[in-house]
């Protein structure tokens, strides 16, 4: 139950603490990073999706990469996805000087994206980033689909790209993934980006996951992959199924970054529930549901 991928296991894509101002709170980012780097997971991911990228202005980001690298250290992976060219090098780029193990970029979103351009785009980007780097496929919010054999062909040519974040509901686009990616690389690391899938993109092949569970309940993914590991069926059913109890917080609210911050919030005290989506907010019976949620998995 081995494989060879760079940057394999399981990730967490932090979520940014804001301050009663709307500012990113460095205090709580770096008690969240202590809590997750004593889990036993194997990787952080900063300003993913989960992470709010996409509210936060150039400055900031490039704040929060000087500040954030060296709260860990844990191997760490910055995603500089924007739809600013020249912004997403300059990030990479300081991604780069403050020691990130490598950075994680989407596909061009708003206009939508042929193959042909989607080649072109990540061949320009393989030229201009100074490291290693990953793709980031999250069709439902960019419109566009990282499909296998387009993932493949950029892994057989581009030896700085290293993996690739697959966030989409479907246990085979995952699967077919690892399949096309193994015929050309066999380091290439396909990460699942939903929590339950795991243990299914484990089985076909491959990396791991980065999922929002893990700013919330990091050491049951850790001991996924070490019953993994080890090959205790038992443990991996037992994980499995919190796991998949756990989801329901995907289900609260409105948006799934309040519902994480919130449950972060009220587990732990170090942060608050603030979050840039506005009137995303949990209301008190949501984070009633919340409690009950984790006070049954404290049970498990």
């Amino acid at each position: 139950m081995s494989h060879q991928s760079e940057l394999s296991g399981v990730w967490c894509p932090s979520v940014t603490p804001f301050d009663g101002q709307d500012r990113i709170d460095f205090s709580a980012l770096n008690q969240h990073f202590a809590r997750l780097t004593a889990s036993g997971i194997d990787a952080l991911l900063l300003m993913g999706s989960i992470g709010e990228f996409a509210s936060l202005n150039q400055q900031e980001r490039l704040l929060l990469l000087r500040e954030a690298r060296s709260m860990s250290p844990l191997p760490m992976v910055a995603n500089v996805s924007s739809t600013c060219f020249a912004d997403m090098i300059q990030l990479a780029e300081q991604a780069d000087r403050s020691g990130y193990d490598a950075v994680m970029v989407l596909p061009p979103y708003y206009f939508a994206q042929t193959r042909k351009q989607l080649l072109s785009y990540y061949h320009e980007l393989d030229k201009r980033l100074p490291g290693k780097w990953l793709a980031y496929n999250f069709p439902a919010r960019t419109g566009c689909d990282l499909d296998p054999a387009l993932v493949a062909e950029l892994a057989a040519e581009l030896p700085k790209f290293i993996g690739i974040k697959d966030t989409v509901d479907c246990l085979s686009h995952n699967r077919l993934m690892t399949e096309e990616t193994k015929k050309v690389r066999a380091d290439f690391a396909v990460l699942s980006g939903y929590d339950e899938y795991l243990l299914p993109n484990l089985l076909a092949g491959g990396a791991g996951v980065i999922c929002g569970l893990n700013n919330l309940v990091p050491e049951l993914f850790a001991a996924a992959m070490r019953a993994w590991q080890s090959e205790d069926l038992a443990a991996l059913t037992q994980i499995q199924q919190r796991i998949g109890r756990l989801m329901a917080i995907y289900t609260l609210g409105d948006d799934f970054v309040s519902a994480i911050k919130t449950s972060v919030s009220r587990r732990f005290g170090y942060m608050t529930p603030d979050s840039r989506n506005i009137g995303g907010g949990l209301d008190e019976e949501q984070c009633q549901a919340v409690d009950r949620l984790f006070a049954e998995e404290s049970q498990q």
